[in-house]
């Protein structure tokens, strides 16, 4: 157990570094050949988050693992919004940009719902995997297309801020060819670690690969968003995680869903776990944000302390479901059947109460 503990926690420094490396490289060379901060910040930056569920996922359903690339998918876009925002707002509340409202925020629950749509039937297959993998491609010659008439000098400021000073220096071609190389080569040792690490695991345990997936997977690779999200509100640049969560799951949605089924020939089957409980969890979670955001265009402390004991009650019925608890049912229909739609009643009441008051 201490080995694949090991090759886990290995796993992910590999992987992590590795992401940094490539964004890092592809950056410079971008920015070399002429692409505006402001592009590489919405392209390069914005895959690059989701550069660690990619590898992961798509190393995943290769080897035959489909559950975990599934779970590392859907737990990390319900860790993004419950944990991430979370603890992000508790640090100090968060500010949400006009824009996410009007664009992001939508694409965010769109690109939701067509994920449940497509996978009703048990299997994101070859086509549903190109619609996915399409849609990230139009998604993104859509951003281009609209950062090209952006004249808001803080908007510009806010996205060429992704850009780490690492990816500002310029270096050689030869040098940032070899750095986005060293990402790549991080990327797929570091998904294989993990990969590897984790099936050993869910065995030792005796507990499902989709369990795994959604837990240790989904977690570890939302950490660097979460570190990142954290010390930006610390900072009073409290704008930037909410930002950084919306992009983050639609290109989770979108890229590595759409990426990982062209990748593996033969689509993603989808459990019927995933489909009765994981997918309705993030979307539920996913649709409350609307609302949520909308409300003040702030993320209150409230708000994060109720996104963290929601995660914490997903946790606990992960762990129940798992251990195949006595109490797993009754946990179950009060979660799903009484806390989550009074939640959402609750959420849906105070936004129609927000818009009544700026309406007076």
């Amino acid at each position: 157990m201490m080995v694949d503990i090991g090759l886990v926690l290995a796993g992910f420094v590999v992987l992590v570094k590795g992401a940094d490396w490539m964004v890092d490289g592809a950056s410079r060379l971008a920015l070399r050949v002429g692409i505006t901060p402001l592009v590489v910040g919405l392209t390069v930056v914005a895959f690059g988050t989701s550069a660690p569920e990619l590898a992961v996922s798509v190393t995943s359903s290769i080897q035959g693992q489909a559950d975990l690339a599934v779970g590392n998918v859907v737990g990390s876009n319900i860790a993004n919004i419950l944990l991430i925002l979370g603890v992000s707002a508790l640090v100090a509340p968060l500010t949400v940009n006009q824009q996410l409202i009007r664009l992001d925020v939508p694409i965010m629950v769109g690109a939701s719902v067509l994920l449940y749509v497509l996978a009703v039937d048990g299997e994101l297959g070859l086509w549903d995997s190109a619609l996915l993998a399409g849609s990230v491609i139009a998604y993104v010659v859509f951003l281009i297309h609209h950062s090209r008439r952006e004249r808001n000098v803080a908007v510009i400021a806010e996205y060429e801020e992704g850009l780490s000073a690492d990816a500002r220096e310029p270096g050689t071609t030869g040098g940032n060819l070899f750095l986005l190389l060293i990402g790549l080569i991080g990327l797929v040792a570091g998904s294989q670690l993990l990969v590897t690490g984790a099936v050993a695991i869910a065995r030792d345990l005796q507990v499902s690969e989709l369990v795994i997936g959604l837990t240790v997977l989904a977690i570890g690779t939302s950490l660097p968003e979460l570190a990142t999200s954290v010390v930006a509100a610390s900072r009073g640049q409290r704008d930037i995680a909410v930002g950084n969560v919306v992009g983050s799951n639609i290109f989770n949605i979108l890229s590595v869903l759409g990426f990982t089924g062209l990748a593996s020939l033969e689509g993603i089957p989808v459990s019927a776990d995933a489909l009765r409980v994981d997918i309705p969890v993030m979307l539920a979670v996913t649709l409350a944000c609307l609302p949520i955001f909308r409300s003040g265009f702030v993320v209150s402390r409230t708000n994060g302390a109720l996104f963290l004991a929601s995660y914490v009650l997903y946790l606990t019925f992960l762990v129940l479901n798992a251990r195949g608890s006595p109490l797993v049912d009754m946990f179950q229909s009060i979660v799903l059947e009484g806390l989550l739609p009074g939640l959402l009643i609750l959420t849906v009441v105070l936004f129609v109460r927000e818009i009544d008051r700026e309406r007076q």
